[in-house]
């Protein structure tokens, strides 16, 4: 059995960006120990609103760095660290939202030329609410992944989601 990256472990836990659990599976060793490691040798997870901070920041300003990933020792190297994976998930996320926006658009593009008759009226009814439901999920997600609005309503969301509540009432 291998020794664990004791300094690694710390650095991951005083980031305070992955669950206990989630340290415990990358390093191989059980958050218990993890718990009782940290509670021995006073670590505390004191770093999570400034990695919060400068992955907001880089997030802001694109910025992605690769390189080499040297011993962790510093408080700021930690969270440089730490906001540099940060920012690979929210990169990602955007990516993936970009996808279900171009997968949305073709459900609208395809529901427009169809024509509604008698017997397909139904089925064109759930189809048209589930792409207006997909589509504000997509338009909420971006909103929140580009920290657009900074948390404040957005009135073409809500015109949307008003939209929704009328079709799945009628």
């Amino acid at each position: 059995m291998t020794t664990p990256d004791w300094e690694a472990i710390e650095s991951a836990y005083r980031a305070g960006s992955l669950p206990l659990r989630a340290i415990g599976e990358k390093y191989g060793i059980n958050h218990a120990t993890i718990i009782k490691k940290a509670k021995k040798e006073g670590w505390q997870r004191d770093l999570t609103e400034q990695v919060r901070t400068a992955t907001n920041a880089k997030v802001t300003k694109s910025v992605t760095r690769k390189g080499n990933q040297s011993e962790v020792v510093t408080d700021e190297q930690i969270i440089e660290q730490a906001s540099d994976e940060a920012v690979s998930v929210v990169l990602a996320h955007r990516e993936g939202l970009a996808a279900w926006r171009g997968i949305t658009n073709k459900l609208r593009v395809f529901l427009e030329d169809t024509e509604i008759t008698e017997d397909n009226h139904a089925s064109m009814s759930r189809s048209i609410t589930a792409g207006v439901d997909a589509q504000i999920k997509v338009i909420k997600a971006e909103r929140e992944a580009y920290n657009i609005d900074s948390g404040e309503k957005n009135s073409s969301t809500d015109t949307l989601s008003d939209l929704m509540d009328s079709l799945s009432k009628g």
